[in-house]
């Protein structure tokens, strides 16, 4: 019996002391000073913005984010800023255990480059506008013309034309004209590609690289002036 009420005092203080042992670490933790920041982005190369640039936009209350104590931080107000940024896609932001403000950033993806009256910007992969870097140029289409970002349609080609390895190494501007049909240059060949409307995109696009393959084949590709996919049955071109 009192070998039963020792072993349930042992247990007792054995939880005692875990338990203070954690609030002890919890509490020092939680006050802990962070030592420094570091950021990450999802790629190393055609950086559109800098770190210095994300590490501006950690800074809580005008401090530098090394001085201010754990408890004090609101991280998912840390990561709304971060998002909020015109280059940033997403981010993550935490606090590692050893006292480290650390911040994960993915980029905009840009697909195409637009002109208009307004300047110059990207649009990227979600249909969202993107500025210029003074960084890096992404080598995307250029689009002139009238450009409605809410038209899916539209969006629908700009998507093919990033997603597709052929079509993004070889389709360098996009004309939108005033009546929605859209007319593309090659990035090494004269002649210009009317697409017409931005409809039956994946057949027309077919149809092209497959004609593209044939004409390049047999060398009659430098003859043409337009080649017209208005036809999803054919392709009709013009000398």
């Amino acid at each position: 019996m009192k070998r039963f009420n020792w072993e349930n005092i042992r247990l007792l203080l054995i939880i005692i002391a875990l338990g203070f042992l954690y609030a002890f670490s919890a509490n020092r933790n939680e006050h802990r000073v962070l030592r420094k920041s570091e950021i990450k982005f999802d790629r190393s190369e055609n950086l559109f913005m800098t770190p210095e640039a994300v590490n501006k936009l950690l800074i809580e209350k005008n401090r530098a984010s090394e001085t201010v104590g754990k408890e004090n931080l609101d991280l998912n107000k840390l990561e709304k800023t971060v998002n909020a940024h015109e280059m940033v896609e997403e981010s993550e932001v935490y606090v590692s255990v050893d006292g480290v403000l650390k911040a994960k950033v993915k980029q905009k993806t840009p697909i195409v480059r637009v002109f208009d009256a307004s300047g110059s910007f990207y649009i990227d992969h979600q249909g969202r506008t993107m500025p210029l870097s003074t960084l890096y140029t992404a080598r995307v289409p250029l689009v002139t013309g009238i450009v409605d970002r809410g038209n899916k349609d539209l969006m629908k080609v700009f998507l093919a034309i990033h997603e597709d390895d052929f079509l993004k190494k070889n389709i360098i501007g996009i004309n939108v004209l005033s009546n929605g049909t859209l007319v593309m240059k090659n990035r090494n060949y004269a002649y210009d590609i009317d697409f017409g409307k931005p409809i039956h995109v994946e057949r027309k696009f077919k149809n092209y690289k497959a004609f593209f393959q044939k004409a390049a084949l047999d060398s009659t590709i430098n003859n043409y002036k337009s080649i017209n996919l208005r036809f999803t049955q054919q392709v009709v071109c013009s000398k």
